[in-house]
């Protein structure tokens, strides 16, 4: 069945998003292990996806770990080295997709704040025909609740959608509902599969 549109995943998709790399970096390994030991900080985050604000839960739970306060407030004060670096074939295949015309939206479990921040670091966040960003949204995917919104939305049935998630459990929610799915592991095959869909040509996604 033709591919009406194609949705991309953001984090681990357009951009590398791995803050165990970044505390590794300037905390050292056996400290950021003893970090996200003590501190649940991927639930933090999730609770900004789904709607709290960016800052306001980033240093409350600083305040609550008071031994790890500064490294907490990274999370927030330094976020957008958390979100690097942009990968950059997979912006090249989302904007080759446009030139031909082919809708590109973006599904992605994204703060209200950190994405509007986001996108004034990186230009292709605001070149999606359509954005659902779980913030905005209040729930995260794989809750089958926010694909079902966006076939409310976007009125092109499941089997047309082609969805790019670097997430097993998201993949699998998207394909329950009847979507076209990949599971993203590297730029090269997901141009691959564009290019086997015949979204795009060897050369278009080179």
């Amino acid at each position: 069945m033709t591919i009406k549109a194609v949705i991309f995943d953001i984090g681990n998709v357009l951009i590398e998003w791995q803050p165990e790399r970044y505390y590794d970096r300037t905390i050292g390994e056996a400290r950021r292990r003893a970090l996200f030991d003590a501190v649940d900080l991927h639930w933090m985050n999730e609770r900004i996806d789904r709607g709290e604000h960016f800052r306001d839960v980033i240093y409350a739970t600083a305040e609550e770990y008071p031994e790890w306060r500064a490294e907490i407030r990274d999370w927030y004060d330094n976020w957008i080295e958390l979100a690097t670096p942009v990968i950059e074939r997979s912006v090249r295949l989302l904007r080759a997709l446009r030139t031909k015309g082919i809708p590109v939206y973006a599904l992605t479990n994204f703060g209200v704040e950190s994405y509007a921040y986001a996108q004034t670091q990186f230009d292709f966040l605001k070149e999606f025909d359509v954005e659902y960003v779980s913030g905005q949204m209040q729930v995260t995917k794989p809750d089958p609740q926010i694909f079902a919104r966006v076939e409310e939305d976007c009125g092109i049935p499941p089997a047309q959608l082609l969805f790019a998630d670097d997430r097993d459990d998201n993949v699998a929610a998207a394909q329950a509902r009847g979507w076209q799915v990949h599971l993203f592991e590297g730029p090269d095959g997901w141009a691959a599969r564009l290019v086997s869909d015949g979204l795009l040509t060897e050369a278009e996604a080179a």
